[in-house]
């Protein structure tokens, strides 16, 4: 019975390696200069969109702020994605993108 228990939680996830589910970015915050990195999941964190052609792009935004709770500065960010979910376009209010 154990052993069914403990691979139940398997039946309802989603098969995607790692690497492939995730999108991670760094932004620093204009107000502290903190640096905040997120994890953006490719197959839970988006909205799905149509553009007029009929195609699928993928919108995700989010609201970060400083995790030392010494600034509640919000830092918004935007992200558009094609239907392979890769990278189209990014905005981001409160702060700037880190690369790297």
């Amino acid at each position: 019975m154990m052993s069914f228990l403990k691979k139940l939680p398997k039946l309802f996830s989603t098969p995607a390696r790692p690497d492939e589910a995730a999108y991670w970015i760094t932004v620093k915050c204009n107000r502290c200069g903190e640096t905040i990195r997120t994890r953006i999941n490719l197959y839970n964190d988006l909205s799905v969109d149509y553009t007029e052609s009929g195609e699928p792009v993928y919108n995700c935004r989010k609201m970060l702020m400083s995790e030392g709770g010494r600034c509640f500065q919000r830092v918004e960010v935007e992200l558009t994605f094609n239907a392979k979910r890769q990278l189209l376009s990014r905005e981001i209010s409160g702060g700037t993108f880190v690369e790297g």
